[in-house]
């Protein structure tokens, strides 16, 4: 067995985590070694105790690697460890590395150049509408926007990014083959084609309370810098900012009004020492050494970036009946008279072409140039 199995044999023995694989390497030498050692070898790691020794001894040797690995090509991705030239040296230079990536799409060298956006599910208007402008402004200047795929501030965040023509990374809760929320699966499937979908989690691993916590690690190991748009004191984005402050990466906070509660966070980490943001330029001064102010060419106007391009049929009816009013996504669905998941994809086409937004309690408008025009 290569280095580069064993890394993927010791990801998927459950209850041994990167701090303790980290720790085994130190005493016996390589990942490969963890799986050849003995119990009393095994328990010389600091850390490691007899619990942990017999649960890598009786699963080892029952792990099927290869089919691993055949699971992940059947759905079209490919899988990268600590060994492997594409797996970002940002990753392996945190606390506790993911052991091994799944991808779908692929990691480039440019990714190194990226900021983290995250923020509520539960986001507001405001927070939607800055996480979608600030990533389309960073993918329009070279940057990776990197965020969780999740609903509402990281869904705003990857389709600005893509919007932008630039690259997007998206960081799951859990495995490729178990998507969540499963509303995002075609946003998935665009974000993989200019960008990378990954997960650390084993094929078959559902997301749970524990492993969103978990990967924003990831999401802040793979940036420059962490953006958190809006959240409570205690919400999961601040997990992400604190992950990045333990890494030495910048934290950059979206400031609210004082009656909203998904300004409380940002606004503790600015009160800590978080930098406030207003506008791309104070990301962008943090990073003069890549990109000098005079290279700094961002289109001021959002709306005029939206591409001339036709609409289908479906599209043109979705139009119409938003030009009246905006809905929620099963009303226009009832309207429109198609299928809720069908509309979904629809929805992800319009507003890739800038012409709807998706608003918090899943409601959809017109672009706001375009809520006076005649159809």
């Amino acid at each position: 067995m290569e280095q580069r199995e064993a890394y993927i044999v010791l990801n998927m023995i459950g209850g041994l985590g990167p701090v303790s694989v980290r720790r085994l390497i130190d005493v016996l030498g390589s990942p490969k070694a963890i799986l050849e050692a003995d119990r009393e070898a095994l328990m010389g790691a600091r850390g490691v105790g007899e619990k942990l020794a017999l649960k890598i001894i009786t699963q080892r040797d029952s792990i099927d690697v290869e089919g691993e690995i055949e699971k992940a090509a059947d759905i079209g991705a490919r899988m990268i460890t600590p060994v492997d030239d594409e797996y970002p040296e940002a990753l392996k230079a945190i606390h506790d590395p993911p052991l091994a990536l799944y991808v779908l799409g692929r990691i480039l060298p440019q990714d190194k150049k990226a900021i983290g956006i995250v923020g509520s599910r539960s986001t507001s208007h405001y927070g939607l509408t800055a996480a979608d402008r600030l990533a389309y402004q960073l993918g329009q200047t070279g940057f990776t926007v990197v965020s969780g795929l999740a609903r509402g501030t990281d869904t705003a965040a990857h389709s600005g990014a893509l919007k932008s023509g630039g690259r997007t990374i998206a960081v799951l809760g859990g495995a490729l083959d178990c998507l969540y929320p499963p509303e995002n699966a075609e946003l998935a499937k665009k974000i993989s084609k200019s960008g990378a979908v990954v997960s650390e989690y084993p094929m078959g691993r559902k997301a749970d309370r524990m492993t969103f916590p978990y990967r924003n690690r990831i999401i802040s190991g793979m940036s420059m810098g962490v953006l958190v748009t809006e959240s409570a004191i205690k919400g999961g984005s601040m997990h992400s900012a604190e992950a990045a402050m333990e890494q030495g990466r910048t934290v950059f906070a979206l400031p609210g009004r004082i009656d909203t509660p998904g300004a409380r966070g940002p606004h503790m980490l600015i009160k800590n020492g978080a930098k406030l943001v207003e506008r791309l330029d104070d990301i962008l001064e943090e990073y003069e050494f890549l990109i000098p102010p005079e290279e700094r060419k961002v289109p001021q106007d959002e709306a005029a970036a939206r591409p001339d391009v036709p609409l289908s049929k479906e599209e043109s009816k979705v139009m119409e009946v938003l030009w009246q009013e905006p809905l929620d996504i099963d009303s226009l669905a009832r309207t429109v008279g198609i299928k809720s998941h069908e509309l979904s994809s629809l929805l992800l086409g319009l507003e890739m072409k800038r012409v709807i937004r998706m608003l918090p309690g899943r409601m959809v408008e017109l672009a706001e140039d375009l809520r006076s025009s005649n159809f």
